[in-house]
């Protein structure tokens, strides 16, 4: 039986003592987003604005592109390249993994190990190299070549979260699609993919938070062209606005706002991947 201790209650105390350091600074951003320029430099951090204002983000957003960069440039440059990497990702990591799963030559065992390693390679080590080849090819300065860029850098992370799902699939239902005269790639299309929907959903999510806040890569290879990713944008925009720190505050909501909107709506496929599910 549960009995309510003073331990519980210290713990208690903790737990939301941490809560509120955490989110402290969560709030400080809110607060201040919707301030104007003169109460956000003559009122406490934690203070609510006393006079609420959208003029903030209606300044960003009606901004026309500038030397700063355009914040709904930004956007769309982040929601193409962001979507493109997942989409190739989700293909790509699913078909690879599964190939190397499922396979009993020798090679496949060294092609996964590869894999492995290259997870905890610096993806830095490679930019020199990597912009120069796609410089000759014409990927730089176009979301197409980012979308190339992530794919490559993201593709052993995906092939590890698959494979691993994989290998706790009994091979059951592939046996018996194969003995209805299902082809191998059918199978896989339709009995063996739907049921790594938690999978899938966890290459979404890890590969949607790093290419969306990704800085350095779009800064390489994207700089001084129309598609400047929305980190990018909000960097220009916090080193020209200097003190205005309502905008800049206003900025980044902006930039968090598309991503924790999509982990609301896959949250469910992540949380069902790391507790070990199978089917959706």
């Amino acid at each position: 039986m549960f009995r309510y201790t003073k331990r519980t209650l210290i713990l208690e105390i903790v737990t939301v003592l941490a809560t509120v350091v955490l989110l402290s600074p969560f709030w400080i951003l809110i607060v201040g987003a919707f301030k104007t320029g003169d109460q956000i430099l003559t009122t406490s951090s934690f203070a609510p604005p006393t006079h609420p204002t959208l003029s903030n983000f209606t300044t960003l957003l009606g901004a026309s592109a500038s030397q700063n960069g355009n914040v709904w440039q930004g956007l769309l440059s982040s929601a193409v390249i962001t979507a493109g990497s997942i989409i190739a990702l989700v293909v790509l990591g699913s078909l690879t993994a599964y190939v190397l799963t499922r396979s009993t030559r020798a090679w496949s065992n060294r092609a996964y190990y590869l894999f492995l390693g290259a997870i905890v390679l610096p993806t830095q080590l490679g930019t020199l190299p990597l912009y120069i080849g796609a410089r000759h090819l014409d990927l730089v300065g176009n979301p197409w070549g980012m979308i190339v860029v992530y794919t490559g850098f993201l593709l052993p992370l995906s092939v590890f979260l698959y494979a691993g799902f994989y290998r706790r699939l009994p091979r059951d239902y592939e046996e018996a699609a194969s003995i209805d005269g299902a082809s191998r790639f059918r199978v896989f299309a339709r009995v063996v993919f739907p049921l790594m929907a938690p999978a899938t959903g966890s290459v979404a999510i890890l590969a949607g938070l790093i290419v969306w806040n990704d800085f350095f890569t779009a800064l390489i290879f994207l700089n001084g062209s129309p598609w400047q990713t929305l980190p990018v944008v909000m960097y220009n925009y916090v080193g020209a606005l200097v003190s205005q720190w309502n905008l800049v505050f206003a900025v980044v909501i902006i930039s968090m706002v598309p991503i924790l909107v999509f982990y609301v709506f896959t949250q469910k496929r992540f949380i069902q991947a790391y507790a070990g599910g199978l089917k959706g």
